[in-house]
């Protein structure tokens, strides 16, 4: 098992836990807007971070925005499953036409 899925399951496992208990139980209990609020931000960090250069500070960003980014998932009931359902999808496609079938692509 993967870090990341081993991230994806910690979330998934603390989704009904005590607020109290854990960062992921209260970002939860706060709701989808507020997950995506703080997803939000991690992103905008991780930008600064690479617009800078500092290749130590965007690493510990970027992991930042990978969990950020499974909460606000989980909270829509979202799994890493059904995200790597989708890269698999994608995969041997052109991102060019990927883009071009979305609507409004």
């Amino acid at each position: 098992m993967s870090a990341l899925e081993r991230l994806a399951a910690t979330i998934a496992a603390r989704k009904g836990a005590d607020p109290d208990s854990s960062w992921t139980a209260k970002l939860l209990a706060r709701g989808p807007e507020k997950c995506a609020e703080k997803f939000g931000e991690e992103a905008v960090e991780a930008v600064i971070e690479a617009v800078r250069g500092d290749r130590a500070r965007l690493t510990a960003e970027a992991a930042d925005v990978l969990y950020h980014l499974l909460v606000m998932c989980a909270a829509q009931g979202v799994t890493l499953a059904d995200i790597e359902a989708e890269l698999t999808r994608r995969e041997g496609r052109s991102g060019l036409d990927e883009k071009a079938a979305r609507p409004g692509g």
